[in-house]
C-alpha cells in the first residue's frame, strides 16, 4: 500500500525564519532605545506600552500554537481593545531590554511549538478560528505593524520589506472581509482587482456592507489597483494614507472606474 503523504508543516521555513528575524529586529529597536516613554504618533501607546503588548501577544500566540485554548476578546475591535487594556494593566513591565528578550523568547516558542504540528490544525485566534499556518502569518503581520510604529516613534528604520510583506498576504487577504466598515460600505457594489508586486493578485467585491475576497474577480473589475508591497501593507494597517500613496506614485489605478481607488481603503476599519 502507498503511504499517505505527510501533512504540510504549520510553518514554511521562510515564515519560521521571518518570525524570528522580525522578533530580533524588534528587539534591536528596544535594546537601543534610550527612552521608551516616547509616544507613538497617532496612537495612545508609548513605545514601552507597545513593546509590552507585543511581548504579551507573542506569548499568547505561542500558547495557541501548542493547542491550548486561550480566549482573548470575541474578535470585535471593541473587545480586542478592552482585552489589550486589561492585559497591559496586569503586566507592569516596561523595561525595554526586558521586553526585547520577551518578544524574542515568545516568538521562538511559537516557531518551536508550530514545528511539531501540521498547517491545517485549527486554532481559535483573537480574530476567530483559523488554521495554524494562517496564525503564523497573523503573528508576523502583528509584529511588523507594531515594530513599524516603534521604529517611527524612535526615528529608526522600520523593519518592513517586500519579502516580509509577501508572507503577511495570506492573513491580510483572510482578514479583509472581517474588517469591512459596514457603514462606509453600505450600498457599495464595487469590484476591485488588487495587484501587489511580488504578492500576487486577488479580487475584492462589495455587496451592501460586506466584502468577498476571491483569487479571480467574479465579474469584470470596476477598478484595478497596482501597488508595491510595503505601501499595501501600511495602507492595510492604517499606517499610510492611500491618497498620499497615490500622489507619490506608489499606487496606480485604472479600469472602468479608476476614481474608486482612493475610496478602497476607507471601506475597511484598520486594526
Amino acid at each position: 500500500m502507498t503511504a499517505a503523504p505527510a501533512p504540510a508543516p504549520a510553518l514554511t521555513p521562510q515564515l519560521a525564519d521571518a518570525l524570528e528575524l522580525v522578533a530580533e529586529r524588534t528587539a534591536g529597536l528596544l535594546r537601543g532605545c534610550a527612552d521608551a516613554s516616547v509616544p507613538i504618533p497617532g496612537a495612545e501607546w508609548t513605545v514601552a506600552e507597545a513593546a509590552a503588548h507585543l511581548a504579551l501577544a507573542n506569548e499568547l500566540m505561542a500558547g495557541l500554537a501548542t493547542g491550548r485554548a486561550l480566549p482573548y476578546g470575541d474578535g470585535t475591535p471593541g473587545s480586542l481593545a478592552a482585552a489589550n487594556a486589561a492585559s497591559l494593566a496586569a503586566f507592569p513591565e516596561r523595561d525595554p531590554a526586558v521586553l526585547a528578550d520577551a518578544v524574542v523568547r515568545h516568538a521562538r516558542a511559537f516557531t518551536e511549538a508550530a514545528a511539531t504540528r501540521s498547517a491545517d490544525e485549527p486554532v481559535v485566534s483573537p480574530l476567530g478560528p483559523m488554521d495554524l499556518a494562517l496564525l503564523g502569518s497573523y503573528l508576523l503581520t502583528h509584529m511588523l505593524g507594531h515594530a513599524y510604529d516603534m521604529a517611527v516613534a524612535l526615528r529608526r528604520t522600520p523593519p518592513v520589506d517586500a519579502e516580509l510583506v509577501a508572507l503577511t498576504m495570506p492573513f491580510l487577504r483572510w482578514g479583509m472581509p472581517r474588517v469591512v466598515d459596514a457603514r462606509a460600505a453600505a450600498g457599495h457594489g464595487g469590484c476591485y482587482l488588487l495587484r501587489v508586486r511580488g504578492g500576487g493578485r486577488f479580487a475584492v467585491t462589495f455587496t451592501d456592507g460586506t466584502a468577498r475576497v476571491d483569487a479571480e474577480p467574479p465579474r469584470r473589475p470596476d477598478c484595478t489597483i497596482l501597488t508595491e508591497p510595503v505601501t499595501f501593507f501600511l495602507i492595510a494597517l492604517g499606517r499610510c494614507s492611500p491618497t498620499a500613496a497615490i500622489a507619490r506614485g506608489k499606487v496606480l489605478a485604472w479600469g472602468r472606474k479608476p476614481w474608486l481607488a482612493p475610496r478602497f481603503a476607507g471601506l475597511f476599519t484598520a486594526p
